[in-house]
């Protein structure tokens, strides 16, 4: 199974994106069948990723990356970085390199100031010093959305990489700005694909249609998960507007529609038409109204739950929810939800196999992070 780190993939942010009453899950749909052990707690966490001696590296919304230990006892701030972390910005994703082994290389993304406004930036660096007194080094931004806007939201910022380890996929968030998602000259509202050093990678499917040379679909919103499955789907979720959030299998060159169509509508109360067939856009393989304000996305490869491997978990933010959602080859189907009682930013698989899910910090949620194992 290929995901978006080494083996998963996969603010205390004002997301205020998907902000209306959830449905009540159904006492079935809610019943828990794992076990939850609290591993540690942190401040305000975004995203976290396995190494391969099992410790983990957990980014903070104000710029610490850290490195923890696998029993979650003992953590070190191993950098600090630039970040601009007003609203939903701050230290996003972390992930290791396809060649982490021997190169020690992570790939991060970040929000920051510069000329226009806002934006979201790649960069890596490289886990340099003896076991113990580790410290991230070489730090260098390799490619930065365009154009910064005004703005303090939907930066998005994941990061995954092609099952070849060939390619990396960048999210870029339309920022609450609407038209950009499919303005072909901006990265915002889009899915990238980029060589490992940050440049647009050749024979991407828009470059000759005058779009911007690194974009691989638009008609995105706010991208916060992205991941391959093991036959090599790309599959993404992002927050829709007033209702329709969205999963999504992202294919190049295709119009996701956001903001001509969408299974939502504007927050002010305008209608947006819904996904309907033959209107020329790729629709949602599965959507949310009420919403479930999607979190990370992790695609499930171990066998602490057989039942479960392939597929896809969700975090929920304002539904502090759990999601599972069943993939089918090229289909997918809403599956479990569960009740977590806090604001779940991310969700990785271990390399036991269990599933690791991150709260982040807002509202109530205590930054924990949370180890699940089958319940006996």
């Amino acid at each position: 199974m290929i995901h978006r780190s080494l083996f998963a993939v996969g603010l205390v942010v004002a997301t205020a994106c998907s902000a209306e009453p959830q449905a009540a899950p159904s006492a079935a749909a809610n019943a828990k069948p794992f076990a939850e052990t609290v591993i540690a707690d942190f401040d305000a966490p975004w995203a976290m990723t396995f190494m391969p001696d099992r410790r983990m590296l957990v980014t903070e919304k104000d710029g610490r990356l850290l490195l923890v230990t696998a029993d979650g006892k003992s953590r070190a701030t191993i950098a600090t970085l630039p970040v601009d972390s007003a609203g939903q910005g701050g230290l996003m994703d972390v992930v290791p390199a396809p060649d982490f082994t021997t190169s020690k290389r992570v790939y991060l993304s970040w929000s920051e100031a510069g000329a226009g406004g806002k934006g979201v930036a790649l960069a890596r660096g490289v886990i340099e010093g003896a076991a113990g007194a580790e410290k991230l080094g070489q730090v260098e931004v390799l490619f930065r959305a365009t154009p910064f806007v005004e703005g303090d939201g939907h930066y998005s910022g994941r990061i995954a990489f092609s099952p070849d380890g060939q390619f990396l996929f960048f999210t870029n968030g339309e920022r609450q700005k609407f038209d950009p998602a499919q303005d072909p000259k901006a990265t915002l509202g889009k899915v990238l694909r980029l060589t490992l050093d940050g440049k647009p990678a050749p024979g991407n499917p828009l470059a000759a249609k005058g779009f911007h040379p690194a974009v691989w679909s638009y008609g995105h919103r706010n991208l916060l998960g992205i991941a391959f499955d093991s036959a090599g789907n790309l599959w993404e979720q992002e927050m829709g507007p007033k209702g329709g959030d969205e999963v999504n299998l992202v294919q190049p060159g295709r119009n996701y529609g956001y903001p001509k169509v969408s299974n939502g509508d504007h927050y002010d109360g305008r209608p947006i038409p819904d996904h309907a067939p033959g209107d020329g856009f790729e629709a949602p393989k599965v959507s949310w109204n009420p919403v479930i304000s999607p979190g990370g996305l992790m695609i499930y490869s171990g066998d602490l739950f057989p039942q479960w491997k392939g597929d896809a978990f969700i975090g929920g933010l304002s539904s502090k929810a759990l999601v599972r959602v069943d993939i089918n080859g090229t289909s997918a189907s809403k599956g479990g939800q569960w009740d977590m009682g806090a604001r779940i930013r991310e969700v990785e698989q271990g390399p036991d196999g269990a599933i690791y899910v991150l709260e982040d910090g807002a509202r109530g949620s205590q930054g924990r992070l949370i180890r699940l194992t089958p319940a006996r």
